[in-house]
């Protein structure tokens, strides 16, 4: 489903009807952002999420989790397991932009963060394998 008009690509962002298809077991992809300027596609994710009551997102990234600095740039950044929102926004890490990170902890809707690199992770990350790193309410 997108926000933008693709009717040879995907149905139009509808609430009730992404609803109604998650209803009858459908997995639902959303795609275009929200349709709107100045929000990234990490506040789409939240926000679609809030809308839908999702139990989760999951963000798959270039890097296998949360770290303290960039691990591609610093051999010894700390990698995270699991995160509270709060630590994420008082210590600024780049998990989410702000407005996302606080939308998802505002709704109570866990990130799930992992590498893309790893295909296998997707299935992973569905099955409820620990993978990556999780943010949540603590």
């Amino acid at each position: 489903m997108t926000a933008l008009p693709m009717q040879a690509i995907a149905e139009p962002y509808i609430r009730n009807r992404a609803v109604h298809h998650l209803d009858k077991g459908k997995i639902v992809i959303f795609g275009a952002g929200t349709g709107n300027p100045f929000f990234s596609t990490d506040t789409a994710s939240a926000l679609r999420a809030a809308e839908i009551d999702a139990d989760i997102i999951f963000k798959a990234t270039n890097v296998d989790g949360v770290y303290d600095s960039d691990p591609n740039k610093n051999p010894n950044a700390k990698k995270f397991e699991e995160l509270s929102f709060k630590e994420v926004l008082d210590k600024e890490l780049k998990v989410m932009d702000s407005t996302a990170a606080s939308l998802c902890k505002d709704n109570n809707i866990p990130i799930l963060v992992f590498s893309v690199k790893e295909p296998e992770n997707i299935y992973r990350a569905i099955t409820g394998e620990k993978i990556g790193t999780i943010v949540k309410m603590n």
